[in-house]
């Protein structure tokens, strides 16, 4: 019972490591023994599981160093605070029969192919319990940790015909026919079962089928002919609720002891409630005992590897299954489909180890294996060749690791380039030579340069190497054949990737210009049709065409670098004009020019107050706005002239029309342009105040208002007014600036739908400071002014 107490303990203190740290976050060290005592307590109420008390306990920041130095501690006050208890609990799966059974003491139990791998750093592997750390996957350790599988027996199934009756048995009896009656009736500790009115009936040790006819016979006496032809009634004798057996397991078990199961139950079922072979515990060898003999021994490789479950047989109260020691362990690694440590018996050969692990892996090296082997003194190496796979023989402990083979192949060439068919080739049936391989690739292409080609080879110390030779001589038998060796590289060179990448240009008034492939006999027409052929702006004069001189080192007398020609064409490109079959050379660039009168349509618009308000195109570049309001139909009566703005690409400019349409020569008689667009308004009747006056708002304008007028209406200055910068907006764009002559003050004119601005002081000024000192500084100014001229002009005199 000792490896179940070590699990009761590693669940307790999982249990512990929840309730200490679901609180806040401690030291190991910190937790007293009568801490650890109380949460120990706790631990048999907890129905987490030991996955998520772990995650809980790392959630909080704990690592598992700190889990490992929690359970030292635990270890240490343990042995005296736990217990170990059985539970016992009724499973009922049938309205019909139950069966009570001891539930396997393991919770939590990991899934074997679901190990922890978290890393052990270096610092921590001291402090570390060993048993903590990974264990190498035993073959056949899932079948029995695995919560997803479930042996319990199923009770729902028809009565076994070899079933055997005991003690606590129920039989359900019906009756029916010219007779119905029904009786459910228990077998005794004797062996018996009682009906009314009948003796005893001992059934004990019977199949189901014997105690059948026994208590048919024996009914017969209060149902005469029963189930006998022409009788009229029958009688059917079926198991009801089944009873419970004791079977005990021994040996290398992960929890060895007694159970109460289904007497339904079989060597599975029991194995399964026991956790199944520890790891010391074969998975080949497990017998079960009757009356002190081995009935049936059990290989569980046979199901595990056939689903043959021929020894798998139903139990019998008091057997005793006992699991025996390992023969031979014998771990496979590498590349197998199932890298396990694997139960080897007596007469196995490695075959046999490799047909248990299903075998190698794709890409498995299989022309040498190797066997690390534990010897009396040291470590052995043992190389197994493909041959002695089938009688070699390992022993206990032998580690075999099944290499991955080599990335590159014994028999490959490449053929690549100029070739009808590249790729790869092997070198077999009468493939080894050039002429071969390049036959095999259907052959050169038109465009192959046949004057040299190479091939890529590793010299025997793997050094590249490069063959080059001329192609057209080895096809044509006036060189002898090369031949190849594994993972050469042939490459047959294009005359197209042996220069420069040849194109012709073509800009201007087309309507696809670009860059085009050359191509042999282009005509200049030619080129403007890939172009998309001309735009309605093209020029068919003055085409130009320029051509690089090319002397390839030779001495060029005249020093010209690049040829010019200029000419005509017929806009119609056809065939017989003798511009348009001009041929081109490769990286020759045409350009077509514009035509010097063409011209798209420019347009402008005037809206308001003029007759016929729209957009007018302009005719001619001398345009101006005169000529505009003229076509217009001239202006309306309430049309106001000083209103008048233009607009110019999103900029407002000031215009004088009273000004042009009293004299069309003025300055302010402006040409049009494209988009320009004239908006005459109505005539205003308010003058608009803002800035630095204590209520801007718009006044009625008024015939004979001065601009102090207009700025007493508004209230008057603010404190922090800029009175000697105020100016006045016309409603045109245009603004005038209050001036000073000497000390007469000269105020601009006020127009109806002008706008007076009154600037304040900057920011700055007025930053920390009071209003009576902004008015106090601008006073200080002007006397500053004052006296500067008073003083210049007693200088002068």
């Amino acid at each position: 019972m000792k490896l179940f107490s070590r699990f009761l303990l590693t669940l307790s203190f999982l249990v512990l490591v929840h309730a200490a740290f679901s609180q806040t976050k401690r030291k190991v060290e910190d937790l007293s023994d009568e801490e650890i005592s109380t949460f120990f307590e706790r631990a048999q109420s907890s129905g987490m599981t030991e996955a998520q008390l772990e995650k809980a306990a790392k959630a909080q920041g704990y690592t598992s160093a700190d889990i490992a130095k929690m359970r030292s501690r635990l270890t240490q006050i343990g042995d005296t605070k736990t217990k170990e208890k059985t539970t016992t609990s009724k499973v009922k799966t049938s309205s019909k029969r139950t069966v009570s059974g001891k539930l396997s003491t393991k919770k939590g139990a990991k899934n074997a192919d679901e190990e922890d791998s978290e890393d052990v750093s270096v610092e921590d592997e001291e402090m570390v319990d060993s048993t903590l750390l990974p264990k190498k996957k035993i073959y056949g350790a899932n079948l029995f940790n695995n919560k997803k599988l479930n042996f319990e027996p199923d009770l729902r199934i028809a009565t076994p015909v070899n079933y055997t009756l005991g003690p606590d048995d129920e039989l359900n009896i019906d009756i029916f026919g010219e007779v119905m009656d029904n009786y459910t009736v228990t077998v005794s500790p004797e062996g018996t079962v009682k009906i009314l009115n009948l003796s005893p009936i001992y059934v004990n040790g019977l199949n189901v089928e014997a105690a059948s006819a026994r208590i048919v016979s024996r009914l017969r006496q209060l149902y005469q002919g029963l189930n006998r032809p022409g009788s009229g009634s029958s009688a059917i004798i079926t198991l009801g609720n089944v009873r419970s057996i004791k079977v005990t397991l021994v040996g290398e078990v992960e929890n060895p002891g007694s159970y109460t199961i289904s007497s339904l139950a079989t060597v599975f079922n029991a194995l399964y409630l026991a956790g199944g072979p520890n790891e010391n515990g074969s998975y080949r060898s497990i017998r079960v005992i009757r009356n002190n003999k081995v009935v049936r021994t059990l290989d569980l490789y046979d199901f595990l590897l056939k689903a043959d479950q021929k020894d798998n047989i139903q139990l019998k109260d008091q057997d005793i299954i006992r699991v025996g020691d390992f023969e031979s362990h014998v771990e496979l690694a590498g590349e197998v489909r199932r890298p396990m440590v694997f139960e080897a018996v007596k007469g196995e050969t490695l075959k046999d180890i490799l047909r248990y692990a299903g075998g190698f892996t794709d890409k498995a090296y299989t022309y040498s294996l190797n066997v690390r082997r534990n010897t009396s003194r040291e470590l052995k190496l043992l190389n197994i060749t493909q041959d002695e796979v089938a009688t070699f023989q390992p022993q206990n402990g032998d580690s075999i690791s099944v290499g991955k083979i080599i990335e590159r192949y014994e028999n490959r060439v490449t053929v690549s380039g100029a070739v009808f068919r590249p790729g790869v080739f092997a070198i077999e049936n009468g493939l080894t030579t050039v002429k071969e391989l390049i036959k095999r690739a259907e052959g050169p292409r038109e465009n192959a340069f046949l004057n040299r080609a190479t091939i890529s080879r590793r010299k025997e110390n793997y050094d590249p190497e490069m063959i080059s030779f001329d192609l057209g001589k080895v096809l044509r038998g006036e060189l002898a054949d090369i031949a190849l060796h594994r993972e050469d590289s042939l490459t047959v060179y294009s005359l197209d990737s042996l220069r420069e990448y040849q194109k012709v240009s073509i800009f201007g008034e087309v309507n696809k210009p670009g860059i085009f492939e050359f191509r042999a006999g282009m005509k200049v027409a030619d080129l403007i049709l890939q172009a998309k052929g001309f735009k309605e702006a093209a020029s068919y004069a003055k085409i130009e065409l320029s051509r690089r001189i090319i002397t390839h080192g030779n001495e060029n007398g005249s020093n010209e670098k690049i040829i010019v020609k200029t000419f005509d064409i017929d806009g119609s490109l056809n065939i017989s004009n003798e511009v348009s079959q001009y041929e081109l050379k490769p990286f020759d660039i045409i350009s077509i020019r514009r035509s010097p009168n063409y011209e798209v349509q420019r347009g402008v618009t005037i809206e308001g107050m003029v007759n016929f308000p729209g957009r007018y195109a302009i005719p001619k570049d001398d345009q101006k706005i005169a000529d505009l309001i003229f076509e217009a139909g001239g202006l309306k009566p309430e049309g106001y002239l000083d209103g008048a703005i233009l607009y110019r690409d999103s900029t407002v400019v000031g215009v004088k029309l009273s000004e042009i349409l009293k004299k069309p020569t003025s300055k302010n008689n402006l040409l049009l342009m494209e988009n320009d667009r004239l908006v005459i308004p109505r005539v205003l009747e308010t003058v608009k105040l803002s800035g630095g006056v204590q209520n801007p708002i718009a006044i009625a304008f008024v015939e004979g208002y001065s601009l102090q007028d207009y700025l007493d209406g508004a209230g008057g200055y603010t404190e922090f007014a800029d009175k000697r910068n105020v100016y006045v907006k016309a409603p045109n764009g245009i603004s005038t600036k209050r001036r000073r002559f000497l000390f007469i003050r000269i105020n601009p004119k006020v127009m109806p739908g002008s706008e007076i601005v009154v600037p304040e002081f900057p920011t700055t000024m007025k930053k920390g400071m009071s209003a009576a000192e902004a008015v106090g500084l601008s006073s200080a100014l002007v006397s500053v002014a004052l006296t500067l001229t008073t003083l210049i002009n007693n200088l002068t005199k």
